[in-house]
C-alpha cells in the first residue's frame, strides 16, 4: 500500500496480440491491488483498457500471422515501433513491461535500453527458445532485467542458454483450474458410456482446413469399434467453417461456441483428439488423456525441420519431461495411426494410465499453491518499479 507522500508508480505496458492483452490485463489488476494509485500508459487491447490503459494506437496494428501478412503490414509495424519507443522515452516510466509479441517487443526493449539505460525492463512470456532460435535467449540479456516465465522448465533453459534472469510465475491456465476440473458428478460422467470425446481441430482457419478430413476419418474409424459422444468447441467466428468441414464426416460432433460450454465439456470428457498447441496444456491440467496432431504447408515443414530443436512440440510433454502424449506431425499424421492412438486413450489401457499418472503430477510441477501467476508477476514488476534496475531481486526460481 502506498504511504502518504510516496510517488505514485508509473508503468508503461505493451502487448501485441489477444493472449498478451489477457495477461497484461490480469497483471494490471494485480498491480492496482498491490499499489493503489499506480498509473498506466502504453499499447493494449480491450482487457488492458478495461483495467485502466488508454492505448496509444489499436493493438491490432501489431498483429500479423504469416509471411505475406507481415510484409503487408511492415510499414505500419515499423511506424508503431518508432511511436512506442518515442512515447516511452518522452516520459520515462518507473518500469517498462513488454508482454509476449517477441518480434515487436524485443525491438522496443533494445531501442529503449540503448537510449535510456536507467529504465527497468520486464519481459512477460518467454519466446520459445526451447523449440527454435535458442540464440534469442542470450540476445535478450543485455536489455531485459527480468523475464517472467509461464512454464516451470523455462528458468533452467534460460540459465543454460545465457538468457536474462528468469522468474517462473505460472501459466494463466492455473487461474482457471476450477473451470477445467470436474465435480464429483462430472468425474463420474468421464467413466460412463458412451465416452465423451473432445474434438479440437485448432483455432485458426488453416489448422481446421488441414486437419479436418483426417480428424473426421479417424473418428469414424474409432466409431466403428465403440460408440462416442463427440463435442467440438470452437470460436463463433469459425463456426461456419467448422460446420462446412464436418458436413462430410460420418460421425457428427456437437458444436459449442461459448467458453461455458467448452469448459463444461472439458469437465466431463474422457479423451480428446487435438491440434497441437496451448490446448494440449489445457487438456493435461484438466486430466484428459489425448492425442495431438498437426500439419503445415510444404515450405513451412522444410523450414521447421531445419530449425526446430528437441523431440516434441507438445507443451504437456515438455512440462512432463517425457513424451507421454502421442503426437503425429506431417507425413506421420495418417488416419490409421491417429485412430489407433485415440482408441487407446479412450479405453482402459496402459497408454491411458500413463497419461493419467503423468497429469496427476502437474500440480506439483507447476506449484499451484500460493499466489496466482498474475500476482507473482506483479511482485517482480513492483520490485523493479520501486527500486530500479539495481534492486536485489530474489534468485530466479
Amino acid at each position: 500500500m502506498r504511504v502518504d507522500g510516496e510517488k505514485a508508480l508509473r508503468v508503461f505496458m505493451v502487448a501485441g496480440e489477444e493472449s498478451g492483452d489477457q495477461l497484461g490485463g490480469a497483471l494490471m489488476e494485480n498491480l492496482h491491488a498491490a499499489a493503489p494509485g499506480i498509473a498506466f500508459r502504453g499499447v493494449g487491447g480491450r482487457r488492458m483498457e478495461a483495467a485502466g490503459l488508454t492505448s496509444l494506437f489499436p493493438m491490432e496494428d501489431l498483429t500479423a500471422i504469416g509471411i505475406a501478412a507481415v510484409l503487408g503490414k511492415l510499414p505500419t509495424i515499423l511506424r508503431r515501433l518508432r511511436e512506442t519507443v518515442a512515447a516511452v522515452l518522452a516520459d520515462p516510466p518507473d518500469v517498462l513491461v513488454l508482454v509476449d509479441a517477441p518480434d515487436f517487443t524485443h525491438r522496443v526493449a533494445a531501442r529503449v535500453r540503448a537510449a535510456n539505460p536507467n529504465i527497468p525492463i520486464v519481459k512477460y512470456v518467454s519466446p520459445t527458445v526451447w523449440i527454435w532460435r535458442p540464440g534469442r535467449a542470450a540476445a535478450m540479456r543485455p536489455h531485459v532485467d527480468a523475464l517472467l516465465a509461464l512454464l516451470p522448465f523455462e528458468p533452467e533453459v534460460h540459465r543454460r542458454l545465457g538468457g536474462p534472469p528468469t522468474f517462473y510465475v505460472g501459466h494463466p491456465l492455473l487461474e482457471r483450474l476450477d473451470e477445467l476440473r470436474p465435480s464429483e458428478a462430472e468425474a463420474e460422467r468421464r467413466r460412463e458410456p458412451p465416452p465423451l470425446v473432445l474434438v479440437l481441430p485448432g483455432s485458426r482457419r488453416r489448422e481446421i482446413v488441414r486437419l479436418g478430413a483426417d480428424f473426421g476419418a479417424a473418428l469414424a474409424q474409432v466409431g466403428r469399434k465403440r460408440p462416442m459422444d463427440l463435442v467440438l468447441p470452437t470460436l463463433p467466428r469459425l463456426e461456419p467453417l467448422v460446420r462446412q468441414t464436418i458436413a462430410s464426416w460420418p460421425l457428427k460432433p456437437r458444436i459449442v461456441t461459448t467458453e461455458a460450454e467448452k469448459y463444461a465439456a472439458f469437465r466431463s470428457a474422457r479423451a480428446a483428439l487435438a491440434a497441437s498447441g496451448t490446448v494440449t496444456l489445457e487438456l493435461a491440467l484438466a486430466g484428459i488423456p489425448h492425442v495431438a496432431a498437426y500439419r503445415v504447408g510444404w515450405l513451412e515443414a522444410q523450414i521447421a525441420r531445419r530449425i526446430l530443436q528437441g523431440t516434441t512440440v507438445i507443451l504437456a510433454n515438455l512440462v512432463a519431461g517425457e513424451n507421454v502424449v502421442p503426437e503425429y506431425l506431417q507425413e506421420y499424421l495418417t488416419v490409421p495411426v491417429l485412430a489407433d492412438a485415440l482408441d487407446k486413450v479412450i479405453g482402459d489401457t496402459p497408454e491411458r494410465a500413463r497419461q493419467d499418472a503423468t497429469f496427476a503430477r502437474f500440480d506439483d510441477i507447476f506449484g499451484i499453491t500460493g499466489p496466482s501467476p498474475s500476482a507473482r508477476a506483479a511482485e517482480v514488476v513492483l520490485r523493479l518499479a520501486r527500486d530500479g534496475r539495481t534492486s536485489a531481486l530474489p534468485p530466479p526460481a
